[in-house]
């Protein structure tokens, strides 16, 4: 089996890990529209795939499987990857 492969029984979504991303991000983002950089879907964040079981928590694309948002915690904070989200539209409060 693939590293991402969405048949992964340690898969979970990203509504597993929503306490993480308020932290991360301040705001509820499960039910924010996201768009993948890599095949352009565009879903709420909640869609996402979530693999927490390393040294750092991954969300993939549950359409292509890449990586949309990465993040861990170091001894000296965090370190937060976006690079696989065209965009993450948290709307006005």
């Amino acid at each position: 089996m693939m590293v991402g492969s969405m048949d992964d029984p340690l898969m979970l979504d990203a509504n597993a890990v929503a306490g993480d991303l308020y932290d991360l991000f301040g705001v509820e983002l499960t039910a924010v529209l996201h768009q993948c950089a890599s095949c352009g879907n565009r879903a709420a964040v909640g869609t996402l795939r979530a693999w927490t079981r390393g040294p750092g928590t991954v969300l993939r694309c549950s359409v292509c499987s890449d990586v949309v948002l990465r993040w861990s915690r170091t001894s000296s904070g965090m370190v937060l990857d976006l690079r696989g989200a065209a965009l993450i539209e948290v709307p006005r409060a």
